[in-house]
C-alpha cells in the first residue's frame, strides 16, 4: 500500500530534500518544526507543518513522544526521521511499530543489529567480510591496555553505540592510553548514553570509503556504487566524491558484495551505508560500521547512477519492491559533494549563526544544491551548521573538481561567514586534485599550510 501522508521528524536541507520526494511521490507531507523552525525553507514547502516544541532539541526533535504524538495527532501513516536526530534510535521504530506507523527505514531488530558496532563487527566476521584488526567491547582500561599492547599502536578507541567521531580517540602510545581511554568512555556516554568502546588498530594513510545500499521487505539487497569520504576534520566528513577514486575494480566488486552480504544478513529494509576502511598500500579494506539511516552524502551516488535513494526509500516503505536490479545500475560520470556550513575556519570553525541577507547558488546543469538557506534567513545557533550541499557532476574526476571549484566561485553568501572559501583552497590543493590524501591529511597537512599562508597574506597586506 503505498504512504499517504508522511511525517518528517527533521529540519533544514534533508528536510527540504524529503518534501520534494514525497512531492513526486504524490505523497502529503508533514513537517515537524521546533519553534525557531516555523519559517524554514522546509516549512514553506511542506503541505503542513505542526510544532513538535522548542528550539532546544532535547525538547523537540529529540523528544521521541512528542515526534510520535505529532504523526498521531496529523494522521500519518509513515514517518521519515532523515539524518541525526532520531533517525537510529531503535525506539523510534519500535515505537512506530507499536502505533500502527509505518517507520521509513529498517525495523527495530535490524537497526540494533546494525548500529551496535561490536555487534556489526561479529556479524562482519561471520559472513567473512574482512575487519579492521581490534577487539569486540572492551570492559576496562586494563583490557584496553592489553588488546593494544597485542595489536601493536598506534590504535583507535571508538564508542560502540554511535559514531560521528563522537567517543572516538587515536591513541599512538601506551602513556595516552589513560587519558584516551576516559575521555572517549565520557564522550560516548554523553553522546549516546552508552559509554561501551572497543578497540582497532590504527591505519596510517588509510581512506574512508562506503557502499551505498538498499534493501526491500521481500530480500532483494542492491548496491548503489560507492563513495569516498577521505577529506575529513576530526572524523567529520567536508566532501564526497563518487565513485571512489583509484580502487581496483576487483576491489570495487568485493566492497559492493560484502555491503549486499551484510545487509541481506539483517533482513534488512531502506536505505544503508556499509563504510570500510582502504589501506592503499595494501590494496585491502577493513569493514567498519554500517549506518543505518539516509547519509548526508547521498547524492553524489544519487547523480552517478541515476537512482533516486530518498524515492525509494519511500516506495519500500509503502510495500513496494526496489525499482532497479543490480544489472540495471552502472555508474557514469564523477559527482563530488561540498558541505558548505555557517562556520568560520579561521576561528576553529566555530558556528556563526546570523541573518542571511543575500543567498545565490551557482547554477548549471551540472550543479545541484541541496539547502534550506534563503534571504532573510536567520541561521539558529541551536542546531547543525550545514547551510548547504554543492553537489557537481562530470565525465571524469578531473572534470567534476573543476565544475565544483567554479560552482563555489559563483556561490554568493552574505550575512554569515562560511566555509565555502575554505572549501575551494581544500579542492584546489595538488594533493587533492592527484588524490593524495587520507582521513588525517587535512588536520597533518592542509590546514597548517593553509593557515600559514593566511597568516603570510595578513602580514603582507
Amino acid at each position: 500500500m503505498a504512504l499517504r501522508r508522511l511525517l518528517i521528524a527533521n529540519r533544514g536541507e534533508i528536510a527540504v530534500r524529503i518534501v520534494k520526494a514525497c512531492f513526486d511521490e504524490g505523497i502529503e507531507s508533514v513537517l515537524a518544526v521546533s519553534e525557531p523552525d516555523r519559517g524554514s525553507l522546509g516549512a514553506q514547502l511542506a503541505d503542513k507543518v505542526v510544532c513538535i516544541g522548542p528550539a532546544a532539541a532535547a525538547e523537540s526533535y529529540l523528544d521521541l513522544d512528542r515526534v510520535l504524538a505529532a504523526a498521531k495527532t496529523t494522521g500519518c501513516d509513515a514517518l521519515h526521521p532523515g539524518y541525526g536526530f532520531l533517525s537510529e534510535r531503535p525506539e523510534l521504530a519500535a515505537a512506530c511499530e507499536e502505533e500502527g506507523v509505518i517507520f521509513v527505514g529498517p525495523s527495530a531488530a535490524a537497526m540494533r543489529r546494525s548500529g551496535d558496532k561490536a555487534t556489526a563487527r561479529a556479524l562482519a566476521r561471520e559472513l567473512g567480510v574482512p575487519i579492521n584488526e581490534g577487539s569486540e567491547v572492551i570492559a576496562s582500561e586494563a583490557d584496553a591496555r592489553r588488546v593494544a599492547a597485542a595489536i601493536g599502536y598506534p590504535v583507535l578507541l571508538k564508542a560502540a553505540a554511535g559514531g560521528g567521531g563522537r567517543g572516538m580517540r587515536m591513541v599512538e602510545s601506551e602513556a595516552e592510553l589513560a587519558a584516551a581511554w576516559a575521555q572517549a568512555h565520557g564522550e560516548a556516554e554523553a553522546a549516546f548514553g552508552d559509554g561501551r568502546l572497543f578497540l582497532e588498530r590504527y591505519v596510517r594513510h588509510a581512506r574512508h570509503v562506503e557502499v551505498q545500499v538498499l534493501g526491500d521487505a521481500a530480500g532483494n539487497v542492491v548496491h548503489v556504487g560507492n563513495r569516498d569520504c577521505t577529506l575529513q576534520r576530526r572524523y567529520q566528513k567536508l566532501v564526497e566524491e563518487a565513485p571512489a577514486h583509484g580502487l581496483s575494480a576487483a576491489l570495487e566488486r568485493e566492497l559492493g558484495e560484502a555491503a549486499v552480504r551484510l545487509i541481506a544478513a539483517l533482513d534488512y529494509t531502506g536505505a544503508a551505508t556499509c563504510e570500510f576502511l582502504v589501506d592503499p598500500e595494501r590494496e585491502s579494506a577493513g569493514f567498519l560500521e554500517i549506518n543505518a539511516r539516509l547519509q548526508v552524502e547521498h547524492p553524489v551516488s544519487e547523480v552517478v547512477t541515476g537512482v533516486d535513494v530518498v524515492r525509494e526509500m519511500l516506495r519500500i516503505a509503502g510495500g513496494e519492491g526496489l525499482s532497479v536490479g543490480q544489472e540495471e545500475i552502472a555508474g557514469s560520470g564523477h559527482a563530488i559533494e561540498v558541505r558548505i556550513n555557517a562556520e568560520s575556519p579561521p576561528r576553529e570553525f566555530a558556528p556563526t549563526p546570523g541573518l542571511v541577507t543575500q543567498w545565490a547558488p551557482p547554477q548549471g546543469s551540472d550543479v545541484r544544491v541541496d539547502t534550506a538557506c534563503f534571504p532573510g534567513w536567520t541561521v539558529p545557533p541551536y542546531y547543525d551548521s550545514l547551510l548547504a550541499k554543492l553537489i557537481c557532476s562530470g565525465p571524469d574526476r578531473e572534470a567534476a573538481l573543476a565544475r565544483t571549484r567554479q560552482a563555489l566561485r559563483h556561490l554568493r553568501v552574505q550575512g554569515v561567514e562560511t566555509t565555502a572559501g575554505f572549501a575551494f583552497d581544500l579542492l584546489a590543493h595538488p594533493d587533492v586534485v592527484a588524490g593524495r590524501v587520507h582521513t588525517r591529511w587535512v588536520e597533518e597537512t592542509f590546514l597548517p599550510e593553509w593557515s600559514d599562508a593566511r597568516e603570510a597574506a595578513a602580514e603582507a597586506a
